[in-house]
């Protein structure tokens, strides 16, 4: 439970700077002032990519630690040639 709390704490953490850096260029780029719903809207989608990026390289470095890329039966893949099948 610990390591889940951590690890939302670090990708809140990710996103306020992703957002504060975002501000940050759009200010040196000569842009005008955000709205509340801007900041909220900018930070939910910083926040939902961060969190979808976390969970899809969980998922790829979990598949590959329990060796579920191994397990594939590749036998009718129709790219590969005889040689490759034995």
């Amino acid at each position: 439970m610990f390591r889940v709390l951590r690890n939302l704490f670090i990708a809140a953490v990710v996103s306020a700077v992703a957002t504060g850096l975002i501000r940050l260029f759009w200010k040196l780029i000569g842009g005008g002032a955000l709205p509340l719903h801007g900041w909220i809207a900018l930070s939910l989608g910083v926040l939902g990519t961060v969190a979808l990026a976390w969970v899809l390289m969980g998922l790829a470095f979990k598949s590959s630690r329990e060796g579920w890329d191994d397990r594939v039966d590749n036998t009718l893949d129709p790219g590969r040639d005889d040689a490759d099948r034995s």
